[in-house]
């Protein structure tokens, strides 16, 4: 297989997969080619980062052939150090949402592992894609199979209603989204004085805009990116899904932060000045977010609705880093965004474990669950403790490299973030305590069984790479190193 196709084949490999599961007879059949389709993901992403240059902040493996000549819309794929990382993360992912599901999703199973392995593609291709309306044909994809997923085989009685909720703020968000990219692509075809638009990225990082139109863009795209990320006042669906849907899709949504990787590749590259401008909206939006999702998450008496606020609070964090401009900030934000996928998404596995055992993720329905069920509870502490950013977690490489940056150029919102990261671990210990500590209040409880091999073997992995890149963080930040100095280069330009 040559080095230029390897990209496509792993963005579009899921959909085949998806093909072949219809061919399945056997539920057990059904579930092992999901599995290995993902696993055949996860290979190709780390053949892909295998022969990677992290010395080269450029795109590599790039694609690009014509794909609706009128437009001048390419199909065009590449990566760099910034997106590389996310490729082989987001198939991990997947695959730990298999095989949490491994027993427990039996109604219509090869619809459910088709609607997760379009998925899979669609965010696969988001983060590879190089062209905005393809770009945008993967960001709208997404669509489809959540809004299934959440309304057939979501475990609250609200799950239609999730959906729905879902879908409409998505929609929204997706207009302002593509009227940025538009204006984009007539800017363009203005500054180089022809007739054709553009809509390729690396031809829209070169072209000159001015600071009116960058304004306008800046702002369009925060609107579409913000619903997705999503940022306050634009979280109310995160809490919804959370409760509503299944706990993959909760994993799934609080691990890829899709619409974060869109500040970052589409929003702040396309309108630098203007990025620069608003940096003040970006840092009170990251302290709002950081403040209101912790202060909201102590007050919560649900796990998974706490564990949703909690994400809104450490995505202000995010945010404020990238708002800082400078390579801590850039560094600490792709880091982070990479430990979402291992924490938060690991998190939420394990209380998917719990929910299916107990019936439940209320504190008041739990307590003494570390009395029947010893092992959830000492993973599940760790990944409080990472979520927490204790040292020698990957959290707290992130958090302090995101810190000194907000410190080093936002003082008074720096500081304010170290009081959320207080409030982080108040809400975390009070929940873990009432939930897990303590004389057990029901007799589910009592009688729950502990991990079964398979979902040890998982929190094993996932608990290894927690562990591994907090102890050496050198790997992750060399790999984004150069791509990160060269966004912030073309920042400011």
């Amino acid at each position: 297989m040559q080095e230029f196709d390897i990209l496509s084949l792993l963005v579009f490999s899921p959909l085949v997969g998806a093909l072949l599961l219809w061919a399945s007879s056997s539920l057990a059949f059904t579930r092992l080619i999901a599995l290995l389709t993902c696993l055949f993901s996860l290979s190709l992403s780390l053949m892909l980062l295998s022969g990677f240059d992290i010395n080269d902040g450029g795109f590599q493996f790039v694609e690009k052939m014509t794909w609706i000549p009128s437009l001048n819309i390419h199909y065009h794929l590449g990566i760099d150090g910034i997106s590389i990382l996310f490729l082989p993360m987001t198939a991990l992912l997947f695959i730990a949402v298999i095989v949490s599901s491994w027993t427990s999703m039996n109604a219509m199973p090869r619809l459910y592992y088709s609607l997760l392995l379009v998925l899979h593609s669609a965010i696969l291709g988001i983060f590879s894609a190089l062209d905005t309306m393809l770009f945008f044909l993967f960001w709208e994809l997404t669509l489809i199979p959540i809004y299934f997923l959440v309304s057939l085989w979501g475990i609250g009685p609200n799950r239609r209603y999730a959906a729905v909720k879902y879908t409409l703020f998505m929609l929204a968000g997706g207009v302002p989204l593509i009227f940025g990219f538009i204006l984009l692509a007539f800017n363009a075809a203005e500054v180089n004085g022809t007739a054709q638009l553009s809509f390729d990225y690396l031809q829209l990082l070169a072209t000159p805009v001015s600071s009116e139109t960058q304004t306008l863009v800046f702002l369009l795209l925060l609107l579409g990116f913000g619903a997705k990320a999503p940022i306050f006042p634009f979280h109310t669906w995160l809490p919804t899904i959370a409760m509503e849907g299944p706990i993959s899709i909760a994993a799934i949504m609080t691990g890829l932060k899709l619409g974060v990787y869109g500040f970052i590749r589409f929003m702040i590259p396309l309108a630098p000045e203007a990025a620069v401008n608003f940096h003040w909206l970006l840092a009170g939006l990251g302290v709002v977010g950081i403040l209101y999702g912790a202060i909201v998450a102590i007050n919560q008496s649900n796990l998974r609705r706490m564990l949703a606020y909690s994400s809104i609070s450490h995505l202000g964090l995010v945010v404020l880093g990238i708002a800082s401009f400078n390579i801590q900030g850039i560094q600490g934000a792709v880091y982070q965004l990479l430990n979402f996928t291992i924490i938060s998404g690991g998190i939420f596995l394990i209380i998917g474990f719990l929910q299916h055992r107990t019936g439940s993720t209320e504190t008041l329905s739990l307590g003494g669950v570390y009395r029947s069920m010893p092992l959830l509870t000492s993973f599940y502490f760790l990944f409080m403790l990472a979520n927490m950013g204790v040292p020698g977690t990957n959290g707290f490489i992130a958090e302090l490299l995101l810190l000194l940056s907000a410190i080093e150029t936002h003082t008074g919102a720096g500081v304010a973030a170290l009081l959320g990261i207080i409030f982080i671990a108040s809400y975390f210990l009070i929940h873990y305590r009432r939930a897990f500590l303590g004389p057990v209040h029901r007799e589910v409880v009592a009688n729950s069984i502990d991990l079964l091999p398979r979902e040890l073997v998982l929190v094993l992995i996932l608990s290894a790479l927690l562990l591994f890149t907090g102890l050496f963080p050198g790997y992750i930040l060399d790999i984004t190193r150069s791509a990160s100095g060269y966004w912030l280069l073309n920042v400011a330009r």
